[in-house]
């Protein structure tokens, strides 16, 4: 009997607003699949900018007006946009309260606590301290107080921002989207064989998983068995 699962492993930073966006897209999409216990999980790390600082410097419009090389209004208007994307996925951005630092410190912190089987909560924690909460995912008191909050102890949190055990991990999520080709997040990779890019619908996301689970299900049928019955006992404790 085979007791693995399909693999979907999603490339992400948590400074990416599309990535949480198209974090809550794929959840609706997999809420309703049939096989979702079927399917396993893997957060991998990404960096969209590894030379901002630890330490703020500039607000994040001017960041994003000097990046992209934008007119302020235009930039405005780019971020009322993305805000209203979020809110038409569940989620609340206040563009306005983000402080634009390296994101590097924040996927140690993910890298540990995927150890612990708390990759998913990471992301979410930290998706939502950056956006909507207006937190410093730099600073090491407020990652400390965060990987807490999902269930790392403060010497977990500690040894994840020590070292190069962790950091080399990040950085090999990171070598590996360029391997694959990857240059943009979000980018979810179904069973290697497909993938979506960007924030798409939970209905392109319905599609691929479709897709994909169907093709690994044929190479990993369910247990089947010939049962010959007697008499047993239930959970319920009915025995008879």
């Amino acid at each position: 009997m085979s007791t693995n699962k399909m693999q979907v492993e999603i490339w992400s930073d948590v400074m990416c607003p599309f990535c949480y966006i198209g974090k809550r897209h794929f959840e609706t999409a997999l809420e309703t699949f049939a096989g979702k216990n079927n399917i396993t999980i893997t957060w991998k790390s990404f960096q969209l900018d590894p030379s901002l600082p630890e330490k703020e410097e500039i607000g994040h419009e001017q960041y994003l007006t000097e990046r992209k090389g934008l007119p302020q209004a235009q930039v405005k208007a780019l971020l009322d946009h993305v805000t209203q994307s979020a809110k038409n996925a569940g989620l609340d951005y206040h563009f306005e309260n983000i402080v634009t630092v390296n994101s590097f410190n924040a996927h140690r912190i993910i890298q540990m606590a995927k150890t612990k089987g708390l990759g998913d909560a990471a992301e979410e924690r930290l998706f939502r301290a950056y956006f909507t909460e207006g937190r410093d995912i730099a600073d090491r008191n407020t990652l400390t107080e965060l990987g807490k909050e999902i269930g790392l102890t403060e010497a977990e949190v500690s040894e994840s921002l020590t070292g190069d055990a962790y950091a080399g991990r990040v950085n090999q999520d990171i070598d590996e989207a360029q391997q694959l080709g990857i240059t943009g997040v979000p980018f979810f990779v179904f069973d290697r064989k497909y993938a979506v890019s960007e924030a798409q619908p939970p209905e392109a996301f319905t599609q691929t998983i479709d897709k994909a689970f169907s093709e690994w299900r044929q190479s990993n049928p369910a247990a089947s068995f010939e049962i010959t019955e007697g008499e047993s006992c239930t959970p319920d404790g009915d025995c008879g």
